[in-house]
């Protein structure tokens, strides 16, 4: 398949007994399809992956698979880590309905940007699903240069790459510029995704999506098939809200938004992060509030 629109990468939610809020995240997913999201991405980053045993981690894919049968959406499922053959063994896992696997670049021990393409070489040649390239330098400690993505995007069963490097640099402009036309790029920098969007990008995943899937849904779509005018409009509206929900570490803002509006029990986030100040929270909203196509949703738990 392809891979167009926006991807919704869902937090999740715990009870304030340190749970997985199971009906809140339910609820988050079909809000995210309802807002005209394509997909969702479940145990990415923004979910705290990290953080979550194994049973939650079976958990929360077991709801996001089950929301993303009964609507006939596309599921991306984060799995890989800066080992190759534990990676190899949790792609192996993975089966239908899962799309793809958001696989990050090997983090931490700075492999080259020759063993970065090896380990994607040997992971594609063995998953049962095809792969997104996660290319997020500021967390992996591994830029990586044009020639490398190109290489990368010629790998079979790589699909795509969601890129994140925090901004637009050299590398991007050419490689967007040379895209193999059977390979996406979804944006992956929430405050930048609309540049990436400009040079050709097919889509995003977009964590500020939580909160307004409808408005990153317009977004994505006004650089597709709208006028310039209309995209560039969107795209100056949302920036404010992609910098609010992201001056702390991602999720605790977003996930203090929606808490503060009623769609999850707390704003729970679990150690090594701590809790959104008052103050950022505060800012975020009002944010949100200056988004003319905000809807308030039912606020369940409050």
């Amino acid at each position: 398949m392809t891979f167009t629109g926006l991807f919704v990468p869902l937090v999740t939610p715990f009870t304030a007994g340190d749970d997985i809020a199971t009906d809140a995240l339910e609820g988050l997913a079909h809000s995210a399809l309802d807002g005209g999201a394509t997909g969702l991405v479940a145990l990415g980053t923004t979910a705290e992956a990290a953080t979550l045993t194994t049973a939650e981690q079976q958990l929360v894919l077991e709801i996001c698979a089950r929301v993303c049968l009964e609507r006939d959406a596309a599921l991306i499922v984060g799995a890989g880590s800066n080992s190759t053959a534990a990676s190899a063994d949790s792609l192996a896992a993975l089966r239908a309905p899962v799309a793809a696997a958001l696989t990050v670049v090997p983090y931490y021990t700075r492999p080259s940007e020759a063993g970065v393409l090896a380990h994607f070489r040997r992971l594609a040649a063995t998953s049962p699903v095809p792969l997104i390239v996660y290319n997020v330098p500021h967390r992996t400690g591994r830029t990586l240069g044009a020639n490398t993505l190109h290489e990368l995007a010629r790998i079979p069963n790589i699909a795509g790459f969601k890129h994140a490097i925090g901004g637009i640099d050299d590398a991007t402009v050419t490689f967007m510029s040379t895209l193999p036309p059977a390979v996406d790029v979804l944006a992956g920098d929430d405050l930048h995704a609309a540049a990436l969007l400009a040079l050709g990008a097919s889509g995003g995943i977009l964590a500020s999506a939580n909160v307004a899937p409808t408005a990153y849904t317009r977004l994505i779509s006004a650089w597709r098939t709208g006028t310039v005018a209309e995209a560039r409009a969107h795209a100056h509206r949302l920036a404010a809200l992609s910098a609010a929900l992201f001056a702390e570490p991602n999720p605790t803002v977003i996930k203090a938004v929606l808490a503060a509006r009623g769609r999850i029990p707390t704003p729970a986030v679990r150690l090594p992060l701590l809790p959104a100040a008052e103050s950022t929270t505060a800012a975020a909203l009002d944010a949100l509030d200056r988004c003319d196509d905000f809807v308030p949703l039912a606020a369940s738990f409050r």
